[in-house]
């Protein structure tokens, strides 16, 4: 737990003191995220395998502190970026930098943790955060649809080999959206419950957008948007790295295959996967959606990606590269 801790508090620390200090310190967090993790990857060297029948109480202490600071961190950012702490443009383009990979690399790791525990302040907790970053109908599109349908042509977040990430993107965004809407409504015709969730996620982007021009007027509500998009693509990022060409085996019947460890991508690079709640031992997390994230493990025919989670998302953004780097791979999965 030390090493969760520090891995994602310290970025945190490091972007206050930027919006306090300016300067060099404006980058310090983006810094943390970026080179110092890189780095910090090839020196740490880990066991791969954490006993799943340990405990680590601090471990919900952690999630749900990292989502509380997520509000304060959240106005903090827009506060700063829209030029309330009168750095120069340099420096706030450093802070915007910043604060997007913590809401993207630490903020979405833990909220994708919280929807899956069973607790509802939990999952109200990992609601809230999804949805004043704008992105609020992936808890229903990822808890109902990916995890069910992971791997296979209905699964709009599972890409297929082949295709590059940015027709992915645009497919992903719009389809698990769609999806995540009918699954909800489907399941509120079974329960018989009257609100459709998504009324959950409109009234906490409003609640964010509103604040977020109370803070700083129409610049507020840019920088949000601004954030909020560059969110939005680490996350999309996220889901095509981690399923990238692994397909499940469809039989007679037409119903796929279950879900086994080959079709994710996993990273064993340990602070990377420390700093994001070890969501890189993500063929654990689909076979056990319930474990909590100290003790998902690494073992057996789990496919592992060439370099780290963070690194991989950078090389996705050049399909050509990505597919000469990837499709081999993915063949010997297969």
């Amino acid at each position: 737990m030390p090493l969760f801790t520090l891995a994602t508090l310290t970025p945190a620390a490091l972007l206050v003191l930027g919006v306090a200090l300016g300067g060099g310190w404006s980058w310090a967090g983006a810094a943390s995220m970026t080179l110092v993790c890189a780095t910090l990857d090839r020196l740490v060297r880990l066991p791969r395998r954490q006993p799943a029948d340990t405990e680590f109480p601090s471990g919900d202490i952690l999630s749900v502190t990292l989502a509380l600071l997520h509000l304060p961190l959240l106005g903090l950012a827009v506060w700063a970026i829209s030029g309330g702490a009168e750095h120069s443009l340099t420096d706030r383009a450093g802070l915007l930098i910043g604060f997007a990979l913590f809401f993207g690399q630490i903020g979405h790791p833990n909220a994708h943790e919280l929807i899956h525990r069973p607790a509802r302040l939990h999952r109200a907790l990992g609601t809230m955060v999804y949805a004043t970053l704008l992105f609020g109908h992936h808890v229903s599109a990822h808890r109902l649809v990916h995890h069910t349908h992971v791997g296979t042509e209905r699964d709009p977040n599972s890409a297929p080999k082949g295709m590059g990430f940015w027709r992915f993107a645009a497919r992903a965004w719009i389809g698990s959206f769609k999806a995540g809407w009918r699954a909800e409504r489907d399941l509120s015709d079974r329960s018989g419950r009257r609100a459709h969730r998504y009324f959950t996620y409109v009234f906490w982007s409003v609640a964010g957008t509103s604040s977020s021009y109370a803070l700083a007027g129409p610049a507020g509500i840019f920088s949000l948007l601004i954030l909020a998009s560059y969110v939005h693509l680490q996350i999309l990022l996220a889901d095509y790295v981690q399923h990238y060409g692994l397909r499940r085996a469809v039989g007679t019947t037409g119903k796929p295959e279950p879900v086994r460890a080959r079709h994710s991508w996993n990273s064993p690079h340990p602070w990377s996967s420390a700093m994001m709640l070890n969501a890189p031992r993500h063929s654990d997390h689909h076979q056990h959606p319930m474990r909590p994230y100290p003790t998902l493990r690494l073992e057996g025919d789990m496919p592992v990606l060439p370099y780290s989670l963070p690194v991989m998302a950078v090389i996705a953004l050049w399909p050509p590269l990505w597919r000469r780097l990837m499709d081999a791979r993915v063949a010997v999965v297969e």
